[in-house]
């Protein structure tokens, strides 16, 4: 018989840390940003079946079939639905269920009939291309929040990070390459990245100095006296600077108001986002030639995705419109 031993076995006070940290560990699979948006679907979820009077987590799927065509009728996206539905399977598991009426036939026709009626299509935000990244830079104006803004439209466009990305960037991440070409950027956490393994993306010194964004990025860092912490902050209509990160979503208005400020209708204006610049990058570097391999190495799309941006790149290049001669 084997002997147990006693000392590596920990006291009740030990086997509740755990618990504990085991707590903690399972909170911290999902991203904050996945959590929060799980947390609001739920509340969501719940307060309906509370106004129809349906139990929100019984056996069956009739509160939930009524609860995502409810949601349908509002005009909800297709994408935000199957999203409300896995936070609600996560939260039958959580609850001890070990089945969910997500996946039941009720639940899965009444969505099916959903995305036949709406439709499945992402919107998708337009990109910003070189030649509109270079007007932005060039209206942006010379004080401390056209600085930041110049900055965060070329790096971010060199680095064709996410906002969540661009947001993350502290001063201890940037490294200047020994032959200096160059700064090297170091990505602590991304979307594709959870484990947190890191990666590097080289941000090379512009042609232009006015269009260079290592430039950019040392000359906004300078006059807003940054030597730690968060790139990118909030700077007020007195110049002062926040000592905090932008917030992802923010990247978003800043560039749609440098946009607007560069002369863009504001059609044009509402068809942009924070991933604009993302977008921008591989679209360009698709146009330029590079191959699908080069592209993804630096933003980490998919192959699917990547092979999109190459598509968008030649879809009027290798139309056969262009033939017929009007």
């Amino acid at each position: 018989m084997q002997e147990t031993n006693l000392s590596v076995v920990p006291a009740q006070a030990g086997i509740e840390e755990l618990i504990a940290q085991a707590k903690a560990f399972a909170e911290a699979a999902k991203a904050p940003a996945t959590r929060n948006a799980y947390a609001s679907d739920l509340s969501d979820y719940v307060d309906f079946c509370a106004k129809i009077g349906q139990p929100a987590f019984a056996a069956g799927g009739e509160s939930l079939a009524l609860y995502i065509t409810y949601l349908a009728k509002q005009g909800r996206k297709t994408t935000t639905i199957d999203r409300r539905l896995a936070a609600i399977a996560t939260e039958y598991h959580a609850q001890g269920h070990r089945e969910t009426p997500v996946k039941s036939f009720m639940v899965q026709e009444v969505l099916r009939g959903i995305k036949r009626t709406i439709g499945t299509a992402v919107e998708r935000k337009d990109p910003l291309l070189v030649d509109d990244v270079e007007r932005i830079v060039e209206a942006c104006p010379d004080r401390l929040i056209g600085l930041r803004d110049r900055a965060l439209a070329l790096f971010g466009f060199a680095l064709a990070g996410r906002r969540a990305t661009l947001a993350a960037v502290e001063v201890s991440d940037l490294v200047l390459t020994s032959d200096s070409e160059g700064i090297v950027v170091n990505i602590r956490r991304d979307k594709t990245d959870q484990e947190q393994a890191g990666r590097q993306v080289p941000v090379a010194f512009g042609s232009r100095p006015e269009t260079c964004p290592v430039r950019a990025l040392a000359i906004w860092l300078k006059a807003a006296n940054i030597s730690a912490g968060p790139v990118f902050r909030a700077v007020d209509r007195h110049g002062n600077v926040s000592v905090h990160a932008l917030e992802p979503g923010s990247i978003a208005r800043i560039i749609k108001k440098a946009a607007r400020r560069s002369g863009m209708t504001e059609s044009e204006v509402a068809k942009l986002g924070g991933h604009s610049l993302r977008a921008g990058a591989a679209t360009s570097a698709a146009i330029s030639g590079a191959s699908e391999r080069e592209i993804a190495a630096i933003t980490l799309h998919r192959s699917s995705e990547v092979r999109r941006y190459i598509r968008d790149a030649n879809l009027f290049r290798a139309s056969a419109a262009k033939q017929l001669g009007l």
